[in-house]
């Protein structure tokens, strides 16, 4: 991956209407679920972001035919060659485990290394196989992972954690199963119900998509589909915070306001609150940004918790806008145990932040926030640096700013058109 470095001029408000792009969580999911039929596959709204093309990338790899149009994919895996992936792309993304369910269906077998990503702690595949094995598989692991099933076979599947990678290898892994499989414990989020619908649309039966139970109709065959990604709440939830931080009135298009309840809810807490006008979300510029104390003056909570309640992705971005609330609140991370780290670049740029452990910090705001050269250290980090800088005093420059286009499609382009003073370029 190229080193990518911003330099961001602070302190400019922002205006004007944005619109999220395909939720990458969904995204990636779906591209490996097109393996699953022998029929073409297009894809709308899908984000061109490094992780979505560096899976497309190795779908080539086992032969299948991919080709992108702007966002759309079209992809064709009627001809699959191997069901060996390259270890050097799947070092570059941890999705690529996401692919094991799709060729035990199509080939029977799967061999895939140890996959990459974010450094944000332990991020364990067991549930993976624990699903796999119940549905007739044999798992090996040593260096490299193998998956061997003759013929897959529905079962009553309980989830050891409500994982959504692993819900969504069992979701594929079931689709082609022969009999009935009920997925139990099984993670509910906006891109979990977007991966069912589309393997809906192929033609698979899934009875309680949005619920953590699913009954999956395996064996049934699959054709021929076009399916356009759901919006990124991520990145609507990345734009409120925005907004927040540089004090800015921004309107939210197309922001699938469905799946915002628990979103709305963490940034009311900090005094962010937004407008739905039909698929808009409206944030004013205009905000108490007083932090809501819990009954009796007691200092409130915000922790992440699985769907449907706040997304522990969202966390990093809700940690920098409390910088700039009033008040003082505990904000509980739960899901990865090195995702706080990155709050001692927030404490050298100014912010008054306590690091309890590796799971919980105490944020007193509001405070001036001061430039300062900072690094990307996983993709939600790097853009929670990147709100810190676009409402501090001064220039600040963050290096290893590729993790953050790893998850957000053109975001420099996208906030410049609303004002920002963000300046790509090669590191140094």
């Amino acid at each position: 991956m190229a080193s990518v470095q911003y330099t961001v001029e602070g302190g400019h408000r922002l205006s004007g209407s944005i619109e999220p792009a395909g939720n990458k969580n969904a995204a990636l999911p779906i591209i490996a679920a097109t393996l699953l039929t022998e029929h073409p596959v297009v894809l709308h709204n899908v984000p061109r972001i490094r992780d979505t093309e560096t899976l497309v990338e190795l779908l080539r790899t086992i032969g299948a035919e991919a080709e992108w149009s702007g966002n759309t994919l079209e992809v064709s895996a009627k001809n699959l060659t191997s069901d060996e992936l390259d270890p050097e792309i799947c070092a570059k993304i941890r999705a690529s485990i996401l692919l094991a369910g799709p060729l035990l269906a199509r080939r029977g077998h799967a061999i895939l290394p140890p996959p990459g990503g974010d450094v944000i702690g332990r991020r364990r595949v067991d549930t993976h196989f624990l699903a796999l094995e119940q549905l007739g598989a044999t798992v090996s692991a040593t260096d490299r992972y193998e998956f061997r099933a003759a013929k897959l076979k529905g079962a009553d599947v309980f989830l050891d954690e409500p994982s959504v990678t692993a819900t969504e290898n069992a979701l594929m892994a079931a689709v082609a199963a022969e009999g009935t499989t009920v997925l139990r414990n099984a993670a509910s989020e906006p891109h979990v119900q977007d991966l069912a619908n589309f393997l809906v649309a192929l033609g698979a039966r899934i009875d309680g998509i949005g619920t953590n139970t699913m009954t999956i109709a395996g064996g049934r065959p699959l054709g021929s589909a076009t399916h356009r990604i759901g919006p990124d709440h991520i990145e609507v939830g990345s734009f409120i915070g925005l907004a927040a931080v540089t004090k800015s009135t921004l309107r939210i298009v197309r922001a699938g306001v469905e799946h915002l309840r628990s979103v709305r809810m963490g940034f009311e807490r900090l005094g962010i609150v937004c407008h739905v006008e039909g698929d808009d979300l409206i944030v004013p510029g205009e905000q108490s940004r007083k932090i809501r104390e819990d009954l009796g003056g007691h200092v409130p909570k915000l922790e992440d918790q699985p769907w449907p309640a706040f997304p522990a992705d969202v966390m990093s971005i809700a940690i920098v806008t409390a910088t700039q609330c009033d008040g003082l609140i505990l904000m509980f991370e739960k899901m990865f145990e090195s995702r706080m780290f990155f709050v001692d670049k927030l404490i050298g740029m100014g912010a008054r932040i306590v690091l309890c452990d590796p799971h919980r910090v105490i944020v007193s705001g509001p405070c001036q926030l001061r430039a300062a050269r900072v690094e990307s250290p996983d993709i939600r980090a790097g853009m929670a640096m990147l709100l810190a800088a676009m409402c501090a005093e001064g220039t600040s420059t963050i290096n290893n700013a590729g993790q953050i286009e790893r998850g957000y499609e053109r975001i420099d382009e996208r906030l410049n058109a609303l004002g920002a003073r963000i300046t790509r370029v090669p590191a140094r």
